[in-house]
């Protein structure tokens, strides 16, 4: 072929080559920056702040979680069987109020962020730019609580827990990718690193007066559930009642509330119903291997059905590189920071109700709701000490890193 055509063919590949790539290139440069906040659910209020996930945890906008609320009551009232259930959970769990919001991820392009809502018994993607509903999905049963995303980001685990089942959706549309059964009452909800499986923690009866440790058999079947992400299908269940008869502690629940994983996922540390303290499981060789016992605040009641939801203490979170656990004491009125080695507890940093607990953008503090003063507080891992406190909307409970696009300040209209 002569020199001159070949070249000339070269051209026209080349510029052919350009045509294509260059639009692809101007769209992946114009994809908005994002920036790292935390969402915090204020429950009885039907509201999400979104704060600085570092530094001085500011707050940067709010979010009307529910502003469809008129449609979603007109529909209860219609309803007689829901609208018992919508007022035995505002009298029980509730505590005389209506459950909003209970937990909270945003998509990973910072878009959107989706948001179980309880008493509507429903999970729904709020657009953050107009605060519209981009998609609803009515869980079965009752009731919606805890969720998990997948570590892509692309799927939301999510509790019914009227209903023992776990709805695995698609964040983006909404639609249900699969589901499984769990024991009574499923609750926290935990992928693994890899997103091949979804562990499930029922936590049975919590509502009931029948707190004494000779009715515990009265509160269902808990457990752990651990599927398979893709299919489904049950991997193995972990009954903790024979783990913990095992080690001679027959009076303790076998409710597992929330809990953490280290990082190699080889250990799994736990809260339980009616206790104060945690365990650590050790996944390998299926027993609990440790116990931490954390002191009592002496002006907490000893009358178990006073405390919240069988409660003591609920909300554990671990510093990423897994030398530090944190604990939300909640009936306590405390937080602390442990360390994983000695298990030695640092200050016991006073709390209003702390609910949750989880860990600041860069690691180094650890973040509990404090659902009793309706405020944030940061702790510092390595002190242990309050670094600060940073006012929210009514009974914030779950509190999770997340994304918004730069420059977010808020949704437009809520979506009224």
């Amino acid at each position: 072929m002569p020199v001159r055509r070949t070249r000339h063919l070269y051209a026209i590949a080349a510029t052919l080559v350009l045509t294509v790539t260059a639009p692809t290139a101007a769209a992946a440069d114009s994809s908005p920056a994002l920036r790292e906040v935390l969402f915090v659910g204020n429950n009885w209020d039907g509201t999400a702040d979104v704060i600085e996930s570092t530094g001085d945890f500011a707050r940067i906008g709010r979010i009307d979680v529910v502003p469809d609320k008129a449609e979603r009551m007109a529909e209860i009232n219609a309803d007689p069987i829901r609208w018992i259930y919508f007022m035995a959970i505002r009298s029980g769990v509730g505590e005389g109020h209506d459950q909003l919001v209970d937990d909270m991820y945003s998509t990973p392009d910072g878009t959107s962020v989706v948001v179980s809502r309880p008493s509507f018994a429903d999970v729904v993607s709020l657009d953050l730019a107009t605060g519209r509903i981009n998609w609803r999905f009515p869980v079965s049963g009752y009731r919606s609580d805890h969720m998990a995303v997948s570590p892509d980001g692309k799927r939301v685990a999510v509790s019914a827990s009227t209903s023992n089942t776990v709805h695995v959706l698609d964040i983006a549309t909404g639609d249900e990718l699969g589901s499984f059964k769990t024991g009574d009452k499923p609750h926290e909800n935990v992928f693994s690193k890899d997103g091949k499986h979804i562990w499930n923690m029922s936590i049975g009866e919590v509502n009931t007066a029948l707190d004494a440790t000779w009715l515990d058999w009265t509160k269902g079947d808990r457990r752990i559930t651990v599927v398979d992400a893709t299919t489904f299908k049950q991997a193995k269940v972990i009954d903790m009642r024979e783990r913990l008869d095992a080690i001679g502690l027959k009076d303790h629940s076998d409710a597992v509330r929330p809990a953490a994983f280290s990082p190699d996922e080889s250990k799994l540390y736990f809260q339980v119903s009616f206790f104060n303290g945690f365990f650590e499981y050790d996944v390998a060789t299926d027993r609990i291997t440790r116990i931490k016992t954390l002191p009592k605040n002496p002006a907490t009641s000893d009358d178990r059905t006073t405390w919240v939801n069988d409660s003591r203490h609920h909300g554990i979170t671990m510093k990423p590189d897994g030398t530090k656990l944190c604990v939300a004491g909640t009936m306590d009125d405390y937080a602390t920071v442990v360390d994983r080695a000695t298990l030695r507890q640092g200050p016991l940093v006073t709390a209003s109700k702390p609910y949750w607990a989880t860990v600041s953008g860069d690691g180094r503090s650890c973040v509990v709701s404090e659902s009793g003063a309706d405020r944030v507080t940061a702790i510092d891992f390595a002190t242990g000490e309050k670094t600060v406190s940073v006012p929210v909307g009514d009974h914030p409970q779950r509190v999770r890193l997340g994304h918004v696009e730069a420059g977010w300040a808020g949704a437009e209209d809520g979506g009224r």
